[in-house]
């Protein structure tokens, strides 16, 4: 079965604006047949920052956008923003809908595709130290033996807001150019410098997961698995 006869309608709860093309983007490609509703609240990532992480009432304000999208009708929800999965973890069975977090299928998929090590690109160090800790959970929970590099792309968060694709893949190889010893594959561990996946496959000939894309293939399949019920 399919979920032809409903275009159904995904809310993408966002933290930073340039997260918001990336992931639409992903929902063309991989699930076309969704209805894109996005939900932003562009501070939330600068609140976080501000105040040394999610304190317990910015997760409050996250879990208020994420039943407002049930409430409005979302047939499932995604937040873009990789800091604030742990929420989408802490109320995933308090909702009725499919809830994931930013990373959580690219992460299951780096995991189970077998690579002995890894290379974790963020554009900043507070994103890169909560990626590579929430990469490493999954990786012991599966009992995998996974070594993960991480490495700040600096230069790469200001390309991705000015939407400088050339300038964002140089600056993600000059990343992966720094680390000196070889690695199996790399992940792009937040939405808003997934655009330059594509770019630095071709120049390091490394298989490149990028978040988004994962992201909407895991809520297509959730959704039609619930169909198919």
């Amino acid at each position: 079965m399919t979920l032809s006869a409903k275009r159904p309608l995904i809310a993408l709860v966002s933290a930073v604006p340039a997260a918001i093309a990336p992931a639409e983007a992903a929902f063309a490609e991989v699930f076309p047949d969704a209805q894109v509703w996005n939900i932003l609240d562009d501070r939330l990532l600068e609140e976080a920052d501000d105040r040394g992480g999610i304190t317990p009432e910015l997760s409050d304000r996250m879990v208020r956008l994420i039943r407002h999208a049930v409430t409005e009708g979302a047939d499932g929800i995604l937040l873009t923003c990789s800091i604030y999965g742990q929420v989408a973890h802490a109320i995933s069975d308090q909702v009725d809908v499919p809830l994931f977090g930013a990373d959580d299928a690219a992460f299951d998929a780096a995991v189970q595709a077998g690579y002995r090590s890894i290379l974790l690109i963020a554009p900043a160090s507070g994103p890169l130290a909560d990626s590579a800790r929430r990469l490493a959970e999954t990786a012991d929970a599966a009992g995998v033996e996974l070594e993960i590099v991480p490495v700040v792309a600096d230069g790469a968060a200001l390309a991705a807001r000015t939407g400088d694709l050339e300038a964002l893949v140089a600056r993600l190889h000059d990343a992966y150019a720094s680390v000196a010893e070889p690695v199996d594959a790399i992940l792009l561990g937040q939405y808003s410098i997934s655009p330059g996946a594509a770019g630095l496959a071709s120049l390091t000939g490394l298989p490149v997961l990028a978040t988004p894309q994962r992201a909407a293939a895991a809520l297509k399949a959730a959704l039609e698995a619930g169909v198919a019920e």
